[in-house]
Formats: structure tokens, C-alpha cells, sequence
């Protein structure tokens, strides 16, 4: 990537999205409205795979989620599925994880599943997080990242709460090469659209989601930002045959 390209801000751009806060307001509005019917969506959606996505993503990080004394977020956590798959990894009481997303529909129903547990749920935008620098020993998000109106932002808020040493682990859907990513394209941009309008009622988020894995960054550039960010050992592991992937970086 060249220098030049450095000052460039990519990130969400949904329609009718002016600039960041715009897009920001935008993708919050979005996942509002689907928030009734988003854990359904996302099981069926997937043919149930996410489960086994996040339970991979989650125990990448046992060395520091087995640790009681460590401090754990997960970003952009929706409904809570990637938080609750890091607190099975940790063990009961060990971890202290906390999820923090911006979309107050979808913590509101992070909190109601994680009643009786000992996770804590924070309201909070990713670009500017209410964490004081090097807090956490790891950082994660889940099908979020991607969603974030400016990535280099975004990677360089991660690395601010981070302590030295700390990892983060960013989870998101990618573009299959081959026979398998003909397939999945049809289904992608054709079957989910209508699958997922029907069932939520609303079309604007499922007609977005494909155009948001298509404007997302290749592996080779998302891990050059990661280092741009700080990043070292910047790595990205597929999923299901790039279906998805895990990011995954130390600072």
C-alpha cells in the first residue's frame, strides 16, 4: 500500500451516506430495525455455521482467556454471540469480558441473554471508545468490524485500549475464490437479500450486506492496515473456505 493511500478513509458506506457520521448514523439505524429477528436470521442465514465460526474465533485465545486476570472486550458485539462464546472459552469467572456495540436495540437484547452471568454490557461507538489506553488484553469483534465508517480508525482505537502485547481478534465474512465462490456469490447477493428481507420485514440491511463484504478489504490490505495500525504477527486465518476469517494481530 503507498503512503498516499494511507490518508485515504474506506470504511462502511451505506446509501445515502455523505461522510462518516452519516454512515455511522446510518449502519446504527440499520441494525435497529433487524435487531428483533437478527439471531434467527444470522442461524438460518448460515445454515447455523456462525456457531462453529465463533466457537474457532473464541478459542484462537484461550492462552489469555483461560487468565483471571484478564481483561477482555468484544466490539461491535450485536447481540452478544461472540461475547458468549468467549465467556465458554474463559471458564465461568474467570475472564472479565465485557461487549459494547452502539445499536442500543441489539445490547438491550445482549443484556436480556446474558442475565445471571457475570458479563458487563457497555453502549458505545467503536471510533471513539470510552476505555482508557492499554486496558484490555484482547479486543474482538465479530461481523462488525466490517460495518465501522473508517477502518484505519477503527484498528487504531483497538490499539489504543490495548495493552503492549495484547491481541485482537477481528472475525468477518470474505470473498471465496473458485467454483465455491461462483456458488456463494449467487447466493450472497441473490438468495440472502430475499431470504433476509422476507423474514425481517425490512429490506435496506439485506440489500446492504453483500455491497459491504464486496467494499470491505482484501486480506493482503486488511493486514497491511493492521500494521499500519501497529499490528505485528498481523495474520488472517479462512473460514469455510474464505466464506469467512479471522484477522488476528498483536500490538
Amino acid at each position: 500500500m503507498s503512503q498516499g493511500s494511507d490518508t485515504r478513509i474506506v470504511g462502511a458506506a451505506p446509501v445515502g451516506a455523505r461522510d462518516r457520521e452519516s454512515a455511522g448514523k446510518a449502519v446504527r439505524e440499520m441494525f435497529t430495525s433487524i435487531a428483533p429477528r437478527y439471531d434467527l436470521l444470522n442461524h438460518v442465514l448460515s445454515f447455523n455455521t456462525d456457531r462453529v465460526w465463533w466457537w474457532r474465533a473464541a478459542r484462537t485465545f484461550d492462552s489469555i482467556l483461560k487468565r483471571r486476570d484478564a481483561r477482555v472486550l468484544d466490539l461491535c458485539c450485536g447481540t452478544g454471540d461472540m461475547t458468549f462464546a468467549l465467556r465458554r472459552r474463559a471458564n465461568s469467572g474467570a475472564a472479565r469480558i465485557i461487549g459494547a456495540d452502539f445499536s442500543h436495540a441489539m445490547l438491550q437484547r445482549a443484556i436480556a441473554k446474558g442475565r445471571g452471568t457475570t458479563l458487563r454490557w457497555v453502549e458505545a461507538d467503536a471510533l471513539r471508545m470510552p476505555f482508557p489506553d492499554a486496558h484490555f488484553d484482547l479486543v474482538t469483534a465479530a461481523f462488525g468490524f466490517r460495518n465501522l465508517a473508517d477502518y484505519d480508525a477503527g484498528l487504531r482505537e483497538i490499539a489504543r485500549v490495548l495493552r503492549p502485547g495484547g491481541q485482537c481478534g477481528i472475525l468477518d465474512f470474505g470473498e471465496p475464490r473458485g467454483l465455491v465462490g461462483k456458488i456463494y456469490r449467487v447466493y450472497f447477493k441473490r438468495v440472502l437479500p430475499a431470504v433476509g428481507t422476507m423474514i425481517s420485514g425490512v429490506r435496506g440491511p439485506y440489500a446492504y450486506l453483500p455491497a459491504s463484504v464486496e467494499r470491505f478489504p482484501a486480506p493482503d490490505e486488511m493486514l497491511e492496515r493492521m500494521r499500519q495500525a501497529g499490528f505485528q504477527q498481523a495474520s488472517w486465518t479462512p473460514y469455510t473456505f474464505g466464506v469467512a476469517g479471522l484477522y488476528r494481530g498483536v500490538k
